[in-house]
């Protein structure tokens, strides 16, 4: 008996062609609900999603420190939700400062989608 393969949980960022840093997902042509991931249905009223990238752009909705060091993480680093513009709300790493202040990111802060860390996490630079 095969074990399948695990999904990964993480929003899949892409390079547009203006070569900035989006998130591939969708949006339903019913209701218009975006989606971090390319779902077959809505998870909002299971209509059809249509192929759609979000951001570069967002604003910060919550952030936060993460001082407990992970299996692959090295502590202390900066975890935010973040609304896209005219999108979802994703997680993403807090790319460090040239400073290398290890400090949460102000709710309402404009940030922009930056490459992917190492690992393959979503990452965000904050725009001053």
């Amino acid at each position: 008996m095969s074990v399948p393969p695990a999904l990964d949980p993480r929003p899949t960022t892409q390079v547009a062609d203006d070569g900035r840093h989006v998130v591939a997902g969708g949006r339903c042509r019913r209701c218009h609900e975006a989606h971090a991931f390319r779902w077959p249905r809505c998870a909002t009223c299971g209509g059809e999603l249509e192929p759609a990238t979000f951001g570069p752009g967002g604003t910060v909705w919550s952030s936060t420190v993460v001082r407990i060091a992970v299996p692959g993480r090295t502590a202390p680093y900066v975890l935010a939700y973040v609304d896209l513009d005219d999108g979802p709300r994703v997680l993403a790493h807090v790319a460090p400062t040239a400073d290398d202040a290890v400090e949460a990111v102000p709710i309402g802060s404009p940030v922009l989608l930056t490459s992917p860390s190492p690992a393959g996490d979503p990452t965000v630079e904050p725009q001053r």
